[in-house]
């Protein structure tokens, strides 16, 4: 068996024990795909399903700051590579636990191919109802080489409701439909800011295009999560709206895009 066989067998295995792969993907960067992925990974934990988060963001890891991680990953006897594991038994691997913070990741595909190889076949995942998987804006190599991989990914694409993000969102659509993989529906992101003196919504980055694009592509609009200033504060300290921002609108908007979501899984 050549090296190449091996490494797809280990990871046909590893994900074989995975009943829901979601990759996390947007077109153009600034959406607040990684907030989408964090939280959907720690929602979904805290609802009792057994979940992994995997950050292919190479070049710009943000998860372990997101989730307050300062550990690096482990080793384990039979050689794998152990997941760091938060407090809600969520096990996430992110390149960022094994760089210095700052330092930058100068790699061209091949080796970006290799790495994400790395994090399939051998990270040890387990059984697992979710692996979440945050990409990088865009369709470049590592959104390509998950693809490409996973026969059964679903894509959750995320949004914003302007014009300018709707271009670049049809690109994504249309790159995940082109892989012959199941586009599992939009979430629309910074959808509406609440004032805090009126209690009005205020369509700060326009409205409905979310819906426009969920429409024009047959597709359903999972969620429409609100715009607000502390998520940013929360993430900067290393905690989840789904811990931090308990009894928000926030946090009900998360849970309702993770019902929505549950609706169209293998449970």
């Amino acid at each position: 068996m050549t090296d190449q066989s091996e490494r797809m067998q280990n990871i046909s295995e590893n994900m074989g024990k995975i009943k829901n792969k979601i990759l996390v993907m947007s077109g153009k960067g600034g959406v607040g795909k990684s907030t989408v992925a964090v939280n959907l990974a720690v929602s979904l934990t805290y609802q009792g399903f057994k979940t992994g988060l995997l950050d292919i963001d190479l070049h710009g890891p943000n998860v372990v700051k997101m989730l307050g991680i300062n550990k690096k990953l482990g080793i384990s006897e039979n050689g794998k590579i152990s997941p760091v594991e938060i407090p809600g038994e969520l096990k996430v691997v992110s390149l960022a636990s094994y760089v210095d913070q700052g330092d930058p990741v100068i790699w061209r595909g091949p080796m970006k191919t290799t790495a994400i190889y790395q994090f399939l076949g051998d990270v040890q995942w387990g059984d697992l109802d979710f692996l979440i998987i945050d990409s990088p804006p865009g369709t470049g190599d590592e959104s390509l080489t998950i693809l490409q991989t996973i026969p059964d990914l679903q894509a959750l694409i995320v949004t914003t409701p302007q014009e300018v993000a709707l271009v670049d969102v049809r690109r994504a659509i249309n790159f995940v439909k082109k892989m012959m993989r199941k586009p599992i529906g939009i979430v629309e992101n910074m959808s509406y800011l609440i004032c805090d003196k009126c209690g009005n919504k205020m369509n700060v980055f326009g409205e409905g295009g979310g819906k426009r694009i969920a429409e024009e592509f047959d597709l359903p609009l999972l969620g429409q999560l609100p715009l607000n200033p502390e998520v940013n504060v929360k993430a900067d300290k290393g905690e989840s709206i789904i811990v931090g921002m308990r009894d928000t609108e926030m946090e009900r908007a998360f849970n309702d895009l993770t019902s929505n979501i549950l609706q169209r899984v293998e449970l």
